[in-house]
This record gives C-alpha cells, sequence and structure tokens, in this order.
C-alpha cells in the first residue's frame, strides 16, 4: 500500500519559517519524481516545488521561489520543504505527490503527473 505522509504544518507568524516532511512508504523513492503543491478552500491547486528523481533537479513556483527550498533523503524515503520569510498569502493545506517516469520541466508543475498523494497538512501564516 502506497503511503504518503506530510507533517511539519502549523502556525506561524509572517517572517517566520517551518519546515514540512513528507515519508513515502510502499512505493520506490530516490528515482521518481516529488513534488509540493498547496490548496486553499475553493482555490486551485498550485504547484510550490519538484524534485526529479535521478538528477535532484529542482523545481520552484514564482511565489515561492528565493523563499522555499525543497530537498529529499533518499535513504529516509522522506522529502522536506524548508519555507521561509512566510507571508499570509502562503496559507493553504500543503500536499507531497509522488510521479512516475521522467516528465519534461514544464510538466513537473502540473498535478495530473503525479499519481500518489498525501493527505495534506495545514500551513498557517498570521500575527
Amino acid at each position: 500500500q502506497v503511503r504518503l505522509v506530510e507533517s511539519g504544518g502549523g502556525w506561524v507568524q509572517p517572517g517566520g519559517s517551518l519546515r514540512l516532511s513528507c515519508v513515502v512508504s510502499g512505493r520506490p523513492f530516490g528515482t521518481w519524481p516529488m513534488a509540493w503543491f498547496r490548496q486553499a478552500p475553493g482555490k486551485e491547486r498550485e504547484f510550490v516545488a519538484a524534485i526529479r528523481g535521478n538528477s535532484g533537479m529542482k523545481y520552484y513556483g514564482d511565489s515561492v521561489k528565493d523563499r522555499f527550498s525543497a530537498s529529499k533523503d533518499n535513504g529516509k524515503s522522506t522529502m522536506y520543504l524548508q519555507m521561509n520569510c512566510l507571508k499570509p498569502e502562503d496559507t493553504d493545506v500543503y500536499s507531497c505527490a509522488a510521479g512516475s517516469g521522467s516528465p519534461i520541466s514544464s510538466l513537473l508543475r502540473h498535478a495530473s503527473q503525479y499519481s500518489d498523494w498525501g493527505q495534506g497538512t495545514q500551513v498557517t501564516v498570521s500575527s
């Protein structure tokens, strides 16, 4: 059974930091693309970050680049999202996703490329 379990969400003041984790079990981890997406009620799902499997190349959404950093530990089958300089507009449910193959870079930003998803973790940024 494939499972993706996120943790690390919570409440933080503007300008603060949080680190999300996504532990993957039941499927290969190191060689497949992984991603973070976020979504608020009534809004479309937004691409946050992706990491290619073999090369480890990283991609970021325009609204988070230079503030967020994705990484992974293949030995622990875990992906991370370090979020710095958080803003109220970063408030969302953050979900991790796992794909397969080696899609072109532009497709890594699309939720349809990922077959397995976690349940999400809430991040709230407010004063």
